[in-house]
């Protein structure tokens, strides 16, 4: 996500401006109602050309914390829409930190959604035989029509979210005050899908699996006597450096670049114990020197620990899920 800073001597109320915009059926209503909880003052399906009008009446009444949702409804003003936030942003008379977030997930899970509470697709006005090929033929439209958008902003994959733990996610990234870079940490199953907000990805398949030792198959990477079987492992040792330096190497530039978030996303065949070990001790080394958060996308599917076999995380900080 790249946030846009008025560089101008201020001369207004400074605004927080969320941009909430994303596919239909993503979840957009859900990360509203988030923010709403967080103060800021909502509203859903602005039309974009009234955007300037909105923020100037606003900053008279002195908002502070305003969110905005957009999206193909507005499907005939959406591309103008970039170049309409750089005015405002640019603007000399304007005060604005804005942040834009795309709310996105895979085109099979979408239909289902859109199949399953039986609403129309903003982009679906055509009656025809085959309703699944219309479907995906207005998401596919969809993504076209806001490609450009998705390109500025934080991307959340909410495929595999429930919608309290997407309102936890929202509160999580957005609801603090914007600091330079923060790295998102997130472990995967390769099986259910590569994340689609991952600004890197690294498979790490190839790594010993505690899943095969009988002891440690029940247990997950935040436990230690698995954190105690990879920490032995030379190969697991030499992936975690090759990945922190990369990591070193190429964040400095991404901060250079106007990034707010840099998701590093590490999967592993299940979930569970490779990828999970490896997200919580970067997310440690990273710790100290840049803001951090973790994401367990699989925890929902991990299986329940015999008792008394569990033991306390790697890290010593909870994950977020």
């Amino acid at each position: 996500m790249k946030p846009v800073q008025s560089s101008s001597p201020p001369s207004q109320q400074p605004i927080e401006l969320v941009l909430i915009t994303g596919m239909s059926g993503s979840g957009k209503s859900v990360a509203l109602t988030a923010l709403e909880d967080l103060g800021f003052y909502c509203v859903d399906n602005l039309p974009p050309e009234l955007l300037a009008t909105f923020i100037a009446l606003e900053q008279s009444h002195r908002a502070s914390k305003v969110a905005i949702a957009m999206d193909v409804r507005s499907a005939d003003s959406l591309p103008g829409l970039p170049e309409r936030l750089a005015r405002v942003i640019d603007d000399p008379e304007q005060n604005i930190h804005l942040r834009i977030v795309f709310l996105d997930t895979a085109t099979d899970i979408l239909v289902r959604r859109f199949s399953e509470t039986r609403r129309r697709h903003p982009l679906s006005l055509k009656q025809t035989d085959d309703q699944h090929q219309a479907l995906t033929d207005a998401i596919e439209h969809e993504r076209e029509l806001l490609a450009e958008l998705r390109e500025q902003a934080l991307v959340i994959d909410t495929g595999l979210s429930r919608p309290a733990e997407l309102r936890s996610q929202i509160k999580d990234l957005l609801g603090t005050q914007h600091a330079p870079l923060t790295l998102v940490f997130e472990s995967f199953a390769f099986k259910r899908g590569v994340p689609m907000d991952a600004d890197f990805v690294f498979d790490v398949r190839m790594l010993p699996n505690p899943h095969y030792e009988p002891e440690l198959k029940p247990l997950t990477g935040r436990d230690a006597p698995v954190a105690s079987f990879l920490g032995r492992q030379p190969e697991v040792a030499d992936m975690q450096q090759h990945i922190t330096d990369f990591l070193r190497r190429w964040l400095p530039p991404m901060l250079n670049d106007h990034r707010s978030y840099v998701t590093v996303a590490i999967g592993c065949t299940g979930g569970q114990h490779r990828s999970v070990y490896l997200v919580e001790q970067l997310a440690a080394a990273f710790t100290a020197d840049w803001p951090t958060r973790l994401r367990h996308r699989e925890a929902a599917h991990w299986p329940a620990v015999p008792e008394g076999a569990a033991s306390p995380a790697v890290s010593g900080r909870p994950a977020t899920t």
